[in-house]
């Protein structure tokens, strides 16, 4: 006989969507990935990269699972109306988001960033995060007549170290992305909806090449108290975890995997 935690595992997971934005690549494609063999149909959001995103949906699809690669650049409130309105028509209804989408840019000090550059960073990685919660919000909230859900916004440990020299916009806009993850914990609480973080740490994925260092999780090993960079696959266990059922009294938490740094 099946456990009742196996038996709300299976149920969850039948007949229910996780969007993640930024899934083309790196620790979103990894989401994506496991959220499939979690048995949830996956929405892999993405800007630009469509062949990337179309690899990892046919990779889902592949495995048996059920997946949609969607266009939309999540700093812009109309392309993620119509990304969640698309996913409404095509997929089942929603269960999870997972605010993945961010950029970074070339290491600089505060006195050498631009208004372009800062407008960028803060409309991808804390106005995209609304835009979504927003849209997922409206959809899972017991309060509009959904049946609940669970959102997953990925922070940093830039957050809580700064990144002087190199990125303090990037580490101010996780900063802001922690603070969120809090409040709208809070906020919707009662209403069926579960909101966690998770803080990656040095993680071996394409975005340091953005930042202008493509070695950088190699550079940066010595300097984690396991002595080596962490992979996508180690944190997308962590945010599907708190995408089920398996943390169903886990709210407002923010969970590092940092290799203990």
């Amino acid at each position: 006989m099946a456990s009742p935690a196996t038996t709300r595992k299976s149920e969850q997971a039948r007949d229910a969507t996780v969007i993640v934005t930024g899934g083309s690549r790196g620790i979103g494609a990894a989401a994506a990935l496991q959220s499939a063999r979690h048995g949830w149909a996956v929405a892999v959001n993405y800007t630009r990269d469509q062949r990337a995103a179309d690899a990892v949906v046919a990779a889902i699809r592949q495995a048996g699972g059920r997946a949609l690669a969607v266009q939309a650049d999540v700093a812009e409130p109309d392309q993620v109306v119509a990304l969640f309105e698309r996913i409404d028509r095509e997929l089942p209804p929603l269960w999870g988001l997972v605010n993945n989408a961010g950029v970074v840019d070339q290491a600089a000090r505060v006195d050498q960033m631009d208004a372009v550059r800062l407008q960028r960073m803060f409309a991808v990685n804390v106005y995209g995060s609304f835009h979504c919660a927003r849209e997922a919000v409206r959809r899972l909230s017991t309060r509009y007549g959904g049946r609940g859900g669970a959102i997953v916004n990925l922070t940093s440990a830039a957050a809580r170290l700064g990144a002087p020299g190199q990125y303090v916009d990037y580490a101010a806009a996780k900063g802001a992305i922690d603070t969120f993850t809090v409040g709208l914990a809070k906020e919707v609480a009662a209403e069926g909806i579960r909101v966690n973080a998770v803080r990656p740490g040095i993680i071996e994925t394409d975005i340091h090449a953005s930042g202008g260092v493509p070695d950088r999780a190699k550079q940066m090993a010595p300097l984690v108290p396991m002595q080596r960079s962490g992979s996508a696959d180690e944190v997308a266990r962590a945010i599907v975890w708190l995408l089920s059922e398996e943390s169903s009294y886990t709210t407002g938490s923010v969970v590092d995997v940092t290799g203990g740094r």
